[in-house]
């Protein structure tokens, strides 16, 4: 086992910030604009925004026309799990399962992306800001651990980044989807214009508006306006959506602070137990396997929830034998993501004569309208749930499986056809200690380290929740005057909806959580975790934009207290 050959002063920063996704990148902008000396480890390779090689590729430019060959899917059986995202032009955005494996009691469904950026290179750009329902949810109802913030503790950072970020939406004034610092929003198609007007029409508790979505209408900061192109998961030359590569990266290194180390795996971190603080963190280098250590008086985690706590899990001494953050015996238990895919779908016969103009990376949502107060209470479950969709006409390639030939083919081809409208619902999961992640000592990667089991399953409120999810789909869309109304229900397992959650939770004590109120371990108050690990509940909107106002509150906690010589 290697380590630095250099003098510990040369490899010691203000702070460390471990990973580089959304989480990763705001902590290294906050950071580093608060004149704070910090070095991102990112476990892969190095991505300068603009890097995107297939952003400009039609599919006929690529291999196989976007096919991977069965050979090489064999790398990626588990990354492919969500049925779209390993092609041509995306492969090099998944890991290899064959090098990072994971083992499974129950299945679960990891998807990550080992680069600068991370996932937010990748994730859906939808962004919600919780309410107090959320923040209060656990507290009211005894279940999981109480939430020792509210919603007044992160609206002015929701507020904060929301305005560096670039959100396009629609104000609506509901109590339970507060609205934002909102640009311009994008337009509704012909079809859903329709919908969203019959359901005010018939619907008291419910409304449709625009995906809140961070996808830039106008530009923004330097950033150009979305070009409706919808490749966003192959990454945006123009910087139209937020990613750390597009936005807080760029940010953090104008300070000239920020030092990037690519090929970096953050195995454990350096725990010094007479000061009763994580000094730095240990590093194997991915490239040569050599293992270096980094010094900081500051560390975030921001390595992913799984990769987050796994670090955590992963340091281990006599103090902590079962990992560091542990006392509550919470640490990799109350593992959440959203359930989905169950909704309903159908055909309108109208509007022949429109049609819509490029392709909008973005669709419909109708937010919670379930529990939300007396009157919608529910018998059945508790929480709720909310839809994204969209409407759009049937393209050529209806016709591929049909016999035809000669002129009367072609201009079936290139005549669009019907409209159609679909709802899919996101729902809320419950925190359950029983759903949990473990390390296992047996399985190795191809580091040598220890790898991460899965024992998590969708429980009796999920299951409940997702009739009314596809009742009430169908529901809404017969209501509007569509045809041929079908529901579905294809449930899949935990992280499929790849908003994984919980397993080093915020709470009110080191018995019931391992972070507290600010988002520092109890046991290492230096030591700050923002991304999803830290959720005591998971709501039922999209996670990420509340990582990020957590992550810019967090870090100016650890700014003031370092100013007061608290660490």
């Amino acid at each position: 086992m290697l380590f630095n050959s250099k003098g510990k002063e040369e490899v010691t920063y203000d702070a460390i910030v471990v990973g580089s996704g959304i989480s990763g990148g705001w902590a290294a902008k906050e950071l580093t604009e608060k004149g704070l000396k910090t070095l991102v480890l990112e476990r892969g390779r190095m991505v300068k925004h603009g890097d995107y090689p297939t952003a400009t590729l039609n599919t006929w430019e690529l291999p196989n026309r976007d096919q991977v060959s069965r050979e090489e899917m064999k790398k990626y059986q588990k990354q492919n799990r969500t049925g779209y995202t390993v092609r041509e032009s995306t492969k090099h955005w998944f890991v290899n399962d064959l090098e990072n494996p994971y083992s499974e009691i129950k299945r679960f469904d990891w998807i990550r992306g080992y680069h600068l950026g991370g996932r937010s290179l990748l994730w859906g750009r939808q962004s919600y800001r919780w309410s107090d329902l959320d923040f209060e949810a656990n507290g009211k109802e005894g279940i999981g651990t109480d939430w020792p913030i509210r919603y007044k503790d992160v609206e002015p950072w929701y507020d904060y980044v929301e305005s560096f970020a670039g959100i396009s939406g629609r104000a609506e004034g509901l109590h339970q989807l507060p609205d934002g610092k909102f640009l311009p929003p994008m337009d509704f198609n012909c079809l859903e214009d329709h919908v969203s007007s019959k359901i005010r029409e018939n619907f008291t508790d419910r409304i449709m508006t625009i995906g809140r979505v961070a996808n830039l209408t106008q530009p923004h900061l330097g950033r150009g306006g979305c070009q409706y192109r919808n490749r966003c998961i192959r990454g945006c030359p123009y910087g139209a959506y937020f990613s750390s590569n597009a936005s807080t990266i760029p940010a953090a290194e104008a300070t000239g602070n920020l030092m990037i180390r690519p090929y970096s795996i953050v195995n454990s971190l350096i725990y010094d137990k007479d000061a009763k603080k994580a000094t730095g963190v240990k590093v194997i280098d991915a490239e040569t396997k050599e293992t270096h250590e980094f010094y900081a008086n500051v560390i975030f985690l921001c390595a992913s929830a799984l990769g987050s706590t796994f670090i955590l899990l992963n340091t281990r001494d006599d103090e902590h034998p079962n990992g560091l953050g542990n006392e509550s015996g919470e640490l990799g238990c109350n593992l959440m993501d959203h359930h989905f895919r169950v909704g309903a779908s159908g055909e309108y016969d109208g509007f022949a004569d429109k049609y819509y103009k490029g392709r909008r990376p973005n669709g419909i949502y109708i937010p919670r309208f379930r529990n939300v107060d007396d009157k919608t209470k529910m018998k059945d479950f508790v929480r709720g749930y909310g839809y994204q969709g969209g409407g759009s006409r049937d393209s050529w390639s209806r016709s591929v499986r049909e016999l035809g030939f000669g002129k009367g083919l072609k201009e079936e081809l290139i005549e669009p056809g019907k409209w159609r409208m679909g709802m899919t619902a996101f729902g809320e999961m419950l925190p359950n200690h029983d759903n949990r992640v473990f390390l296992n000592d047996e399985v190795k990667d191809a580091f040598g380290q220890s790898t991460l089991t899965f024992d998590c399953e969708f429980k009796e409120n999920e299951w409940a929740m997702r009739k009314d999810m596809a009742d009430s789909a169908a529901e809404m869309l017969e209501a509007a005057g569509l045809k041929n109304v079908n529901t579905y229900d294809s449930p899949g397992a935990p992280g499929l909806g790849i908003h994984e959650m919980g397993t080093a939770r915020m709470g009110t004590s080191p018995k019931n959580s391992v972070l507290n109120k600010h988002n520092q371990v109890w046991e290492a108050p230096n030591v700050y975790v923002t991304d999803g690990a830290c959720m005591s509940s998971s709501s039922c909107v999209n996670p990420s934009l509340t990582y990020m106002a957590l992550t810019a509150r967090a870090v100016d906690h650890a700014v003031k207290e370092m100013n007061k010589m608290n660490m």
